[in-house]
């Protein structure tokens, strides 16, 4: 038999032994092993007979005694009589179960394409810069046009420059299309937080927000496993074919779901009006208002970078979610040295230690829906941006301790593997706590302007994300592991003030702002618009 049979590969507990898998992925063969026949090889070998040899090597022997015969008895065996046997080198990264969890999916890019393993991790790059590019066009322009136009355009095109990812006969097609697909994508990212705010009112849109931030990393820890066993199973092409065909079901919802921004949705009601009656006199305030295309354009691709400069809430806020967005990537590289490199754990146990982050995830969505209560009482006597921040004061709290856990457990194979898990479980809670509390807050403070802070927002975050993949390996293996990881410790700590600093001062940061909402705690009332 050519391989270990693929059920016995997926059951648990397992069937073969350690010396059965090891026999079928060594020697290609099933049956007993024999001493007898690698004294007889031995020989062969000796004489040189090599058509003897041959004929031997395609001959089934099994044993006639009852002592069972290993592997490693049988290559001891043939250095006894002087065969220079070929194995792997430990730590060499020659042998493929050594590979790191990126390697491992993307060797078959890597060696098809002719490249390396630095050129494929590019396609990460590149695919997350375009989430923070594709933002700067999209969450304006959904201001001007409308979400619904914006959410389609940019599916369908996500849709077609998916297509060369799956078809490239070199390395820059397909660091090229990711690139693309990349900036395609990006629309969901800004454009949702704006859709939330056009929907649902300040007080009652904590539980969506945190619904979008949970997905948002819900996804990126799911994505590994899945790819992984795709592009062990089925090739590194059809991870992307899959990624495909899911895009494309995507683009159809993208047909039916109703547009939610008020003033495209009040003009449209001004044309009907308009055409049903024949009275021109039917406009939308926002029409009455209405700048020139070009202007607006202007206007429109500039705010994000200018909110982002002159915003300190769009500033810092940023600036924080970038660095935990950062450690999220770091992890999908870390996780893999910790157990794969460290604890030599195959592809599959490495794959499922993502699933600690995603518990933590999904603990931290259980609990949200008290951070609501907490709100309706901060809020008794009406709503203000500062009252969002509750999760977030506990979460910079449990995001150090997460990553001190990390750093002194994750790089020594005495250390129990559910240490480590449980630094993941911890990171995935902080992560949720802070993403969605930062997200609201930024939302309620600029409801008006909710996309274009969103794009800046996404912009930074991504472009800081994406440099980890290029960077994080080097940087565990050069400072160490336990140095790298104290070393992320302790930037969690210094930035931990920043929500604090919002917490208690936000209302008069807030009031110097001319894009802000003004709101304070005690004043105005739940129904009020507070965005004036």
């Amino acid at each position: 038999m050519p391989s270990e049979p693929i059920e016995a590969e997926f059951a648990y507990p397992p069937i073969l032994s350690k010396a059965q898998e090891e026999e079928y992925r060594t020697l290609d063969q099933e049956g007993p092993l024999s001493l007898h026949r690698a004294l007889s090889q031995a020989s062969k070998f000796s004489r040189g007979d090599l058509e003897a040899q041959d004929t031997a090597t395609n001959t089934v022997v099994g044993t006639t005694s009852n002592e069972k015969v290993t592997v490693d008895d049988l290559a001891a065996q043939y250095r006894k009589e002087g065969v220079k046997l070929v194995d792997f080198e430990p730590g060499a990264g020659e042998n493929p179960r050594e590979w790191s969890l990126g390697r491992k999916c993307m060797e078959g890019a890597v060696k098809e394409l002719n490249t390396t393993q630095e050129i494929v991790n590019l396609t990460v790059t590149c695919f997350v810069i375009g989430f923070g590019i594709g933002p700067l066009m999209f969450a304006p322009l959904s201001e001007v046009v409308g979400r619904k136009p914006i959410y389609s355009v940019s599916i369908f095109f996500y849709f077609i420059f998916t297509l060369p990812s799956a078809l490239p006969q070199n390395a820059a097609t397909l660091v090229v299309g990711r690139q693309l697909a990349g900036i395609a994508a990006s629309a969901p990212m800004s454009n949702v937080g704006g859709t939330i705010a056009d929907i649902w009112a300040m007080e009652d849109r904590g539980i969506p927000m945190a619904i979008f931030s949970g997905t948002l990393f819900l996804g990126p820890c799911l994505g590994p496993v899945v790819g992984g066993w795709i592009g062990e199973r089925a090739g590194w092409r059809w991870i992307y074919w899959v990624l495909f065909i899911l895009v494309g079901i995507a683009f159809l919802f993208t047909l039916v779901i109703p547009e939610t921004y008020a003033p495209i949705l009040l003009k449209h009601k001004a044309q009907r009006l308009r055409k049903e009656t024949g009275d021109d006199s039917y406009n939308t305030l926002a029409e009455m208002e209405r700048l020139p295309l070009k202007t607006s354009l202007k206007i429109a691709l500039t705010r994000p970078l200018i909110m982002m400069f002159k915003e300190p809430i769009v500033l810092f806020m940023s600036f924080y979610l970038s660095f935990v967005y950062s450690l999220l990537y770091l992890l999908f590289f870390a996780f893999p040295l910790a157990f794969a490199e460290v604890r030599g754990w195959g592809l599959g146990m490495t794959d499922t230690s993502f699933i600690s982050i995603m518990l933590g995830i999904i603990l931290a969505l259980c609990v949200l829906p008290y951070q609501e209560t907490i709100y309706r009482k901060a809020t008794a006597q009406g709503c203000y941006p500062e009252a969002r921040l509750y999760p977030m004061l506990v979460g910079c709290g449990i995001l150090p301790v997460a990553l001190f856990i990390f750093a002194f457990t994750g790089g020594f194979v005495w250390v129990h593997w559910i240490a480590v898990c449980i630094a993941g479980a911890l990171f995935g809670i902080a992560m949720i706590l802070i993403y969605v509390s930062a997200n609201s807050y930024i939302i309620d403070s600029y409801s008006s302007y909710a996309a274009s802070a969103m794009a800046a927002k996404t912009l930074m975050r991504s472009i800081v994300g994406a440099m980890v993949p290029l960077f994080v390996t080097q940087m565990f293996h050069g400072m160490g592991f336990q140095y790298a990881g104290l070393l992320l410790a302790l930037i969690a700590c210094v930035i931990t003030p920043i929500p604090f600093v919002f917490f208690w001062y936000g209302g008069r940061i807030r009031g110097r702002s001319r894009m802000a909402n003004k709101a304070l705690p005690g004043q105005g009332s739940k129904d009020e618009d507070l965005s004036r």
